[in-house]
């Protein structure tokens, strides 16, 4: 498409030009250019972090010589061929951003088309352009930027150290190549290789799950849940982490909007809802979601950034993320993430020699030291000693008849109970392994569902108190408390004012059983303050009654019959989202034989 200065009337239609803040954004720029130009592979080069240089190669449909001096004029673009800033197809489209980079620096044009005899290359130094000369290059364009902002140096000062501005260069780069697998991205910093990324094979499905093991790594691809789901003419595909994989911030959060990276409230509210049943307040998924909506659905042309977009049926979009992430995590059942087993046995580690020596030299010490007081006792018998080796363990255990072909634990996936160790964990025997089930995380999971499911039919089944309790608060977290009296008795909780400061609890959820209410009522308030606004009644209700399976859980410390574990274990397996509680701790370990085996060195 032949590039043209844009009409008057779509400049000033065109969202406030973007500023070139630091290398990163000249990077995005360039790298949207060459996606847009169809390149198969695109190379960046980067000196001082992008202070001093940088490049990016690409081998696109190249820009004709006609065409390289108007490229570089403000709002001139082949991408808007009808006007129309309502059906924009490509990541850029307002024709700013090699004059804005050239403005500040010192710039280098050079492209060559296909059929095109030679080559042709264009300067501009601080916004001075110069004619276009004859020049060797292969088919493509490449865009050198030279001691960027020497042109407005008071914009230097709020640039990082290089290590700071390659990181972001980097992030601005994975991102693209998310959204593009089929292109081939290699980044460098001068003599160093950050990063290299080849064409990616397969179905887009394969492609783009290669791509995200290698930006994401392969503990994310492992524990991968396909996405792909469309409504009503939006399709959304990609790939979410299991709960109980999870991070401390959203920065391992990928949205995209027909290829183009964003960073839109209104999707990552969709995603915080999705898991809101997973995961703690301060934890946070990891996932890569790729939505495709018709062009004249979504408005691009919202920020300078074209990190945001604004969505003519906001929550058609929300509702399709959240129910499409809901569908998956449910598919998967009481499956935990693989790296908390690989974090498991990360934990084991045998005793080395340097080990053995330093507990041999200290009771060579300790012996040396108390050897006249050990004379004057009288000599322990060896069968004391020997005596010891028939003590009980700590551990309380369950005698099981000798097994047979018909092995219990080859018949459920989390095997049968065999013991409870610390009155906390329950160790279970399965088919080719064992596992561990935190008691008190496991039921706070199974109370919730049941919870859910009760609410969803016929309401809870409330039990009522002997003697009602009375809780005192602070005067705001009581009223907190009252004021959503209605919406506690949905889930079986009876609470009434008792004037100030004070709250009268008459009813309790009968899932429950015996609970702390002094504990429940003040968590609630704590969680009351936090999203009362944001959240609607449902919300709000799921945000309760996961603080009140918490309390309800079999507690760590009880010590539980092999019936009682292994029902807890059948439930387990028939629950959906058993492998992890409602904070987004795994509520299992699972260890195979063979690793155990490799501890020993049997393997």
């Amino acid at each position: 498409m032949t590039i043209r200065l844009l009409p008057s009337t779509t400049v000033k239609r065109i969202a406030a030009g973007e500023v070139v803040e630091r290398p990163a954004s000249a990077i995005k720029e360039l790298v949207e250019n060459s996606i847009d130009a169809h390149a198969r592979r695109v190379d960046i080069v980067l000196r001082d972090g992008g202070r001093t240089f940088l490049s990016v190669a690409d081998d696109g449909i190249g820009i004709t010589r006609e065409d390289l001096s108007l490229a570089v004029e403000r709002h001139a673009t082949s991408k808007l061929p009808n006007d129309n800033l309502e059906t924009i197809e490509t990541l850029g489209f307002r024709g700013e951003a090699l004059p804005s980079i050239g403005s500040v620096s010192r710039l280098t044009l050079t492209s060559r088309q296909k059929q095109a005899v030679e080559a042709w290359t264009l300067r501009i130094e601080g916004g001075t352009k110069y004619k276009p000369e004859p020049a060797a290059h292969v088919t493509g364009t490449t865009v050198e930027v030279r001691d960027l902002f020497y042109a407005t140096p008071a914009r230097l000062k709020f640039l990082k150290t290089a290590r700071t501005e390659l990181n972001h260069v980097l992030d601005t780069v994975r991102r693209l190549a998310m959204a593009h697998p089929e292109i081939a991205f290699s980044l460098r910093d001068g003599e160093r290789q950050v990063l290299k990324l080849s064409h990616a094979q397969g179905d887009m499905i394969d492609a783009r799950l290669d791509r995200l093991d290698a930006i994401m790594g392969n503990d994310f691809a492992a524990n991968a849940i396909a996405i792909e789901t469309d409504r009503d003419g939006l399709f959304l595909s990609g790939f979410a982490g299991l709960p109980t994989l999870n991070r401390g911030n959203a920065s391992h959060q990928y949205l995209f909007v027909n290829g183009r990276p964003v960073r839109d409230k209104l999707l990552y509210g969709a995603v915080r809802g999705a898991y809101r049943d997973f995961l703690a307040h301060d934890r946070h998924p990891l996932l890569a979601l790729f939505l495709d909506v018709p062009t004249e659905t979504v408005d691009v042309n919202v920020h300078p950034a074209k990190t945001e977009v604004r969505f003519r049926d906001p929550g058609l979009v929300r509702g399709l993320i959240v129910s499409a992430l809901k569908h998956a995590l449910a598919a998967v059942g009481h499956r935990a993430s693989t790296t908390v087993t690989d974090a498991a046995l990360g934990a084991f580690r045998p005793e080395t020699e340097e080990m053995h020596f330093a507990a041999h030299r200290a009771t060579t010490i300790r012996r040396g030291v108390s050897e006249a007081a050990l004379s004057s006792q009288a000599p322990v018998p060896q069968t004391a000693a020997l005596n010891r080796l028939d003590t009980a363990p700590t551990a309380r255990f369950e005698t099981e008849p000798v097994t047979t072909a018909d092995d219990p634990a080859k018949s459920f996936p989390l095997g049968v109970a065999r013991a409870q160790v610390h009155e906390t964990y329950i160790v279970a025997q399965t088919e080719d392994g064992i596992v561990i089930v935190d008691q008190h995380a496991a039921h706070e999971r199974l109370v919730y569902e049941d919870m859910k499911a009760a609410m969803e039919e016929d309401g809870i089944k409330r039990q009522g108190l002997l003697i009602p309790e009375v809780v005192e608060l602070e005067e705001v977290a009581a009223n907190r408390i009252s004021d959503r009296a209605a919406e506690l008795s949905e889930l079986g909780l009876m609470v009434e004012a008792f004037g100030p400061g004070a709250i009268v609890v008459r009813e309790t959820p009968a899932l429950l059983g015996e609970t702390d209410i002094q504990g429940l009522i003040r968590d609630l308030a704590d969680d009351l303050a936090e999203y009362d606004e944001a959240l609607d009644l449902k919300s709000r209700l799921a945000e309760v009654a996961s603080t009140m399976a918490c309390h309800g859980s079999v507690r760590a410390g009880r010590r539980l019959n092999v019936t009682e574990m292994n029902a807890l274990l059948r439930q387990m397996e028939v629950t959906p989202h058993a492998g992890q509680c409602n904070h987004g701790r795994p509520t299992y370990v699972a260890l195979k034989l063979a690793d155990i085996e490799k501890l020993f060195g049997r393997r």
